[in-house]
């Protein structure tokens, strides 16, 4: 009986790190919002690429509301997708505004993001 009950115990590991978070886009997160179509994985990750320079470029413009704008476009877009790291900075640049270090660590996120979405394209 002891061993059925541990069967069904919730894992030591349930809470602990994700590794896929760890990545520029996270796959997981991606295959359940595209219910596993690798072709629709894709193309949603060339879109946000494209999408990600488009905000960055509304973002360096100097003008603070088109900047929070795209900040807030870029947060959505990279949550969707599973590009953590992006929407973590581009809240940041959201809520306390464009300083040189967050636009510096946003460029990079993005940076990392487009050549892990090209990796895969190749792939």
């Amino acid at each position: 009986m002891a061993a059925l009950s541990i069967v069904f115990e919730t894992p030591d590991n349930a809470k602990g790190p994700c590794p896929s978070k760890a990545r520029p886009i996270d796959l997981v997160h991606l295959a359940k919002q595209t219910m596993g179509d690798k072709t629709l994985e894709i193309e949603v990750l060339q879109m946000f690429a494209r999408q990600a320079r488009a905000c960055l470029q509304d973002i360096a413009s100097g003008e603070t509301s088109r900047a929070g704008a795209a900040a807030h476009r870029l947060k959505g877009a990279a949550s969707s997708v599973g590009a953590f790291r992006v929407s973590e900075t581009a809240e940041a640049i959201e809520e306390n505004g464009t300083d040189a270090g967050t636009m510096a660590a946003l460029g990079a996120a993005v940076i990392d993001a487009e050549n892990f979405i090209l990796k895969l394209c190749r792939g």
